[in-house]
């Protein structure tokens, strides 16, 4: 009797081929026995002699297939059997504890690639090509276990030659859920904007012939719909900047190939490898000064998101147009992606001129990724398709399932179960309400999937936010609030395994403070459950409240009134020329009495400030736009800084900017190039940043230092602070996981679950 022994796997193991290659592996191991998903993962009974068993064991772990993430296995020993094959078994039915094990949608593979362009191939220019290394995962699936039936492909009966490669374990295709041929799957459609039918013999080829006409196609991706257009047209940029109303946020650009993107931006090695990842994000890059795009596609900047096509629609699509597409999410500014077909024909007839669909549902809409190479690696900024649902493993389980809300901008849920966090795809600003109820409709999703019900509901502490009212409503057992900053850094701690304590580099816009202030420029002492605030920034005042964060000026002004005690002349800066001389001595009169005027503690903040005055940018029409454009307009080649203070006295510590602006007016008034005071800016942020950790390490040891927020987006000063802290410190800055509030969510399930230990 041969020994037995049953191998339970976690992780992002279904729908990546993990079975068939399981089935390989045993075979030309020797191994009897059999594989199956079950609602957790996948199950193996092997039997075979127990040398063999541990040789197959080995091989287990070595090299999963392209895709899979173990992020758990268990084994143990079990009855001997007398088996002679190895075979799959068919999945178990989904019960109560079962998690997610559904991988991320997979950009198209090079053998899919051969076949869409082999003529001889029963799939030749067949756009929903896919095989088990690539196609849509988790935005078709409606259930787990991730099999056909719990899919939108579910309405699609397989021909007899696409049965017999999805029953073939030599086959490529061998239980590929989305396994699909022109004769038994999907089909493409070309409507107008209002859904009335387009004849085509080839809608690929239509779609492109009025692309290349000016004209704003809407096309249905994995995840939602794009609006797309001809990016090297100005008056095709502008005409779909008017119809989806974003008067400036630039476009992201979708090219052909590797080689056609390295026509429009200078790339390094890391960026090639971002751009042509299976995750296949948008990737920030620095655009050519001859780049063949239109000005209209990103005003002023000089960065470009470039990406790569991954789907076979996509690629059929440029290949046909020959020429760089705007591919932006089809939605008017704001509001959630458009994923359903019947939405599509509503809400885009104002916008597309017509709609590229197909009658494959969407079950789950998914944003595009936005990721940059920052300090040599690629840091994630946007969390959505290629990996949602990747869950994070960590170090220890969670006492009691937890579901963390995050926050109102860049909102993203996280669900904390066993020992893995899963974040849910980032959905947007929920002021706006139909994106809220997207948002709830996301978290609900994430819930089902996972079957959790959540005994910990963690939210920020913000009393006015959304996302908190949303976690109070739910009336779960235990609700955590967690301070906006702490989560932040808690969530660096996570991705990177670190049980703390840590000194917390947290800088970003806004965030609500214990004392009910603004913070945003904050170092902190913190472990999971608790956190001592050991420095700030001197604030601004926010005259108008919100209002500063829109009409920067305010902000401006508010830095000039406290450098200069209020008496400094405008009649030389050039900012101030255009706004009237009565809204100034408004603004004046609330900043000195403070009435109306908050002051925040935020880096953002003096990054739209100084941007303001040196730049002349009076607004910003979308968020980050001016604090951007300062980061951009700095020169690379100036080391210089200006004079800063710290207070160590106080409690917090007082890092003083005063005079950085006394310094950067008489340059500006000098005639000093704003490329240089930029520069100088953030040179003097990294320098104040480097002072206040090295005096918190001269106290309390040196911990490791994490880097988070929106303020750590920036390349210069991530950059420059880890090059300031050199190698007395280690220094962690985020990859996977978003810096700004699209990863916070994690931060807070981690702190929300430290403290019900805590109070255990």
């Amino acid at each position: 009797m041969q020994a037995g022994r049953r191998i339970e796997i976690r992780g992002t193991v279904q729908g990546v081929g993990f079975r068939p290659w399981v089935l390989r592996l045993a075979r030309a191991a020797g191994v009897a026995g059999r594989v199956r998903n079950d609602p957790g993962g996948v199950t193996i009974e092997a039997f075979a002699a127990a040398g063999v068993l541990d040789a197959f064991y080995r091989r287990l772990l070595e090299a999963p297939p392209p895709g899979a993430a173990i992020l758990d296995v268990a084994t143990r020993d079990i009855p001997g059997e007398a088996a002679a094959y190895f075979v799959i078994e068919p999945s178990v039915a989904a019960a109560a504890g079962r998690r997610l094990s559904i991988p991320p949608d997979l950009a198209t593979c090079p053998d899919c690639l051969r076949e869409l362009d082999d003529p001889a191939d029963r799939r030749y220019r067949y756009a929903f090509i896919n095989c088990t290394r690539c196609g849509p995962r988790f935005t078709i699936a409606r259930d787990v276990p991730y099999d056909r039936r719990a899919t939108t492909m579910a309405a699609f009966h397989m021909c007899a030659a696409c049965r017999r490669e999805y029953e073939s374990p030599a086959d490529r295709r061998f239980h590929a859920q989305p396994n699909a041929c022109p004769a038994c799957g999907p089909r493409l459609r070309l409507a107008t904007a209002a859904g009335a039918p387009v004849a085509s013999a080839d809608p690929i080829r239509a779609a492109a012939a009025a692309l290349a006409a000016g004209r704003v196609v809407a096309v249905k991706g994995l995840g939602g719909f794009h609006l797309a257009c001809d990016a090297t047209s100005g008056p095709a940029v502008a005409r779909l900047r008017a119809r989806k109303r974003r008067d400036a946020k630039p476009f992201a650009v979708m090219v052909r190939d590797l080689a056609r993107a390295e026509r429009l931006a200078r790339l390094d090695d890391a960026e090639r490898a971002l751009l042509a990842s299976v995750e296949r994000p948008i990737v920030l890059v620095p655009r050519r000064p001859d780049a063949d795009v239109a000005a209209e596609v990103a005003p002023g900047s000089p960065l470009l998101g470039v990406f790569l096509p991954y789907t076979p629609l996509h690629h059929l699509l440029l290949a046909a147009v020959d020429r760089p597409l705007v591919m932006t999410s089809a939605n008017l500014s704001d509001e959630p992606i458009v994923h359903r077909d019947a939405e599509a024909a509503r809400r885009l007839a104002p916008i597309a001129d017509l709609i590229l669909g197909h009658d494959r549902a969407i079950a789950t809409p998914c944003e595009d990724s936005v990721a940059r190479v920052i300090a040599g690696r690629p840091v994630v900024l946007r969390r959505a398709r290629g990996w949602v649902p990747r869950a994070l493993a960590l170090p220890r389980p969670f006492a009691r399932p937890v579901l963390a809300c995050g926050a109102d901008l860049k909102s993203a849920a996280c669900v904390g179960v066993d020992a893995a966090a899963y974040l849910g795809p980032q959905t947007g600003d929920l002021a706006d309400l139909a994106t809220l109820r997207a948002f709830e409709e996301s978290v609900e999703r994430l819930l089902h999937l996972l079957r959790v019900v959540p005994e910990v509901v963690a939210c920020d502490l913000h009393p006015g936010y959304r996302s908190t009212a949303y976690a109070r409503a739910r009336r779960a057992a235990t609700i955590v609030a967690v301070q906006h900053h702490h989560a932040h850094v808690a969530s660096a701690m996570a991705e990177h395994g670190l049980s703390g304590p840590v000194l917390g580099v947290a800088y970003d816009g806004t965030g609500y403070g214990t004392d009910g202030a603004a913070w945003g420029g904050e170092l902190l002492l913190a472990d999971y459950v608790r956190f001592e605030r050991l420095a700030t920034f001197r604030p601004l005042a926010l005259a108008g409240g919100d209002a500063a964060i829109r009409q920067v000026w305010r902000l401006a002004l508010a830095a000039l009134d406290d450098a200069f005690g209020g008496e400094v002349s405008l009649a030389g800066l050039p900012l101030f020329a255009r706004i009237p001389a009565r809204d100034v001595a408004v603004v004046r009169q609330m900043i000195a009495a403070g009435l109306n005027a908050p002051r925040a503690h935020g880096v953002g903040r003096w990054f739209d400030a100084l941007g303001a005055l040196v730049l002349g940018r009076a607004a910003a029409r979308y968020e980050g736009e001016v604090a951007a454009a300062w980061n951009l307009a700095a020169d690379p080649a100036d080391r210089a800084r200006y004079p800063f203070a710290v207070d160590l006295s106080g409690v917090p510590w007082a890092v003083d900017l005063r005079p950085l602006v006394r310094a950067a007016v008489a340059d500006l008034l000098g005639g000093r190039p704003a490329g240089a005071i930029s520069a100088r800016f953030h040179n003097t942020l990294v320098a104040a940043t480097a002072e206040v950790v090295r005096a918190a390490a001269a106290r309390h040891g040196r911990l490791p230092v994490v880097l988070t927020g929106g303020c750590f987006q920036n390349p210069r000063l991530a950059e420059g602070v880890i090059a300031a802290l050199g190698s007395g410190h280690t220094v962690y800055l985020h990859g996977a996981i978003p810096p700004g509030d699209g990863g916070i969510a994690l931060g807070q399930a981690l702190v929300a679950d430290a403290r019900v230990r805590a109070c255990a």
